[in-house]
């Protein structure tokens, strides 16, 4: 048995009083702490998040225990499934031995349950397929999915802008691909107020568009366009929808996956009222694999990671990001990271044991551990803990047994996957790719004589336009283009303005 100042003190700085999630069981010597709680307050889980540690130690389960139980408190999840085991979401787990004896330990019920889970895809293999639009991800995020430097970054920026001003809708790579063939041909010279934009660039760009089309870039960016809204659904019974990204099929694009799940938190915050501190959060985000997001990111797209995090807590959305080790993340963004879950760090080599001392030093002290000594020595499924108090305040560093997930620890079958898919009111919307009129076709309509000058089916399309056409052809207009250029692009270049008339509506997931 821990000594009991050990075991007050702890339960002392976890004494706090309302809604919250169970993180574990303080462990100290080998020796739980049973009576005592180490517990993450849900009014705080807008205050954004780190889950970190070495391969293999157990920060999936610790996803998968922290996504149960805001689901069970009626918060929906967002989750990145690298490795599909975060599928097992959806099966109910099984009462074996193992999970018994944990949860034994760390004194909680057995109580296998599976949770609703929504099952969304890039490429639309394993998942209702989730697109963007070109025009809405923007020129800084496109640039670095389609891994480009700085001359073709501005060149790239120059084509966004080009399109704002003429009204040309960028929709999916094909737009992308004949704007650029358009401004190296005919409309060249349209371009010196801007800059102009170079041949050989140009077909640099052209190059990494087909590239990424070919690996399956392709698939994602077009319409129905993913609305934020989609993800903060609760099902019959009052339980927060899980939905998880699956990107099995996208580990050789980690550029991609990673700057989509940027472009959707900025799509969070442009889309979401203001609504201050909540008694809990409006959806909870896990941002795996989050080393990805900022290997070799330059300033200005770290600052606008930066703002968009500062930003989005007062939407009422928490961000957790999951990555190996603290370093992962810049020190501005790990500032605002007070929640932490902090796995064993292994340590081999000399830079490995500077890593390992940076991160302790990212803790606060503690009067019971020795916080480099210990990261070394926890085993798998333990974490040092620290979190905020509802006054704001962080907790005592504590080294914590995790209790076990009970729903599946392994990934859903492919046919349980696509059972799910299959009933799911989002894969009715967004299953079938729409192909309305954008840039590509107004550019080969312009060159083409035979579709000038009106005539009878164009004086039908005028006689009973659409509120989208009206509201297209309003934009088109010279005081609409102002409009445009002085509201479409916020953070990340993001569009600000739909480009589309698209409806509001709220789902349950059954």
């Amino acid at each position: 048995m821990p000594d009991r100042d050990f075991a007050a003190e702890i339960a002392g700085g976890y004494a706090f009083q309302g809604p919250s999630l169970l993180v574990g069981a303080p462990l100290r010597d080998g020796v739980v702490a049973a009576e005592a709680r180490v517990r993450v307050p849900l009014s705080m889980l807008n205050r954004h998040g780190l889950v970190s540690g070495a391969t293999g130690t157990g920060k999936t389960k610790t996803l998968q225990v922290l996504a149960e139980q805001l689901s069970e408190a009626g918060v929906p999840v967002f989750l990145a499934d690298v490795k599909g085991d975060l599928s097992g979401l959806a099966a109910s787990g099984t009462a074996d031995p193992k999970v018994v004896q944990r949860a034994g330990l760390v004194g909680v019920p057995v109580a296998p349950a599976a949770r609703p889970v929504e099952f969304l895809s890039l490429t639309g293999t394993r998942g209702t397929p989730v697109r963007a639009t070109v025009s809405s991800f923007g020129p800084l995020l496109l640039a670095r999915a389609l891994g480009l430097n700085e001359t073709q970054k501005a060149a790239l920026a120059i084509c966004f802008r080009y399109c704002d001003d003429k009204g040309l809708l960028l929709l999916d790579l094909s737009d992308l691909r004949a704007v650029l063939l358009h401004l190296t041909g005919p409309a060249a010279e349209e371009l010196k107020p801007y800059g102009g934009l170079a041949k050989a660039t140009a077909g640099v760009l052209l190059r990494n568009v087909t590239e990424l089309e070919q690996q399956g870039g392709g698939a994602f960016f077009g319409e129905p366009e993913l609305e934020a809204e989609d993800l903060l659904r609760v099902d019959a019974a009052g339980k927060g929808v899980i939905s998880v990204l699956e990107l099995g099929d996208m580990q050789d694009r980690p550029d991609l996956f990673s700057t989509f799940l940027m472009w959707l938190l900025a799509t969070l915050y442009r889309d979401l009222p203001e609504v201050g501190d909540l008694e809990k959060p409006k959806l909870v985000f896990f941002f795996d694999e989050a080393h990805l997001l900022f290997n070799e990111a330059s300033k200005e797209f770290r600052e606008h990671v930066e703002q968009v995090v500062r930003l989005i807590r007062s939407k009422g959305v928490g961000v957790f990001f999951v990555t190996h080790s603290p370093r992962d993340v810049p020190a501005d963004i790990l500032a605002q990271l007070g929640n932490r879950v902090q796995h064993a760090l292994r340590a081999f080599t000399p830079a490995d044991e500077k890593a390992l001392r940076a991160a302790a030093n990212t803790f606060p002290r503690s009067e019971f551990y020795d916080i480099p000594e210990t990261l070394k020595t926890l085993g798998v499924g333990e974490a040092l803990v620290t979190v905020l108090s509802p006054r704001g305040t962080p907790t005592p560093v504590v080294a914590t047994l995790l209790p076990p997930p009970m729903s599946r620890m392994g990934p859903a079958t492919p046919e349980e996957v696509d059972a799910i898919v299959r009933r799911s009111p989002l894969h009715a919307e967004y299953a079938e790719a729409v192909d309305r009129e954008s840039a590509r076709e107004k550019l080969e309509g312009a060159s083409d004589p035979a579709s000038r000058g009106g005539g009878a089916k164009a004086s039908e399309d005028e006689e009973a336009p659409t509120l989208g056409e009206r509201l297209g052809k309003a934009m088109d207009s010279p005081a609409g283009r102002t409009l445009q250029r002085e509201l479409v692009r916020g953070i990340f270049g993001v569009l600000g303005i739909r480009t589309a008339a698209r409806r509001r509506r709220r789902r349950s997931l059954f």
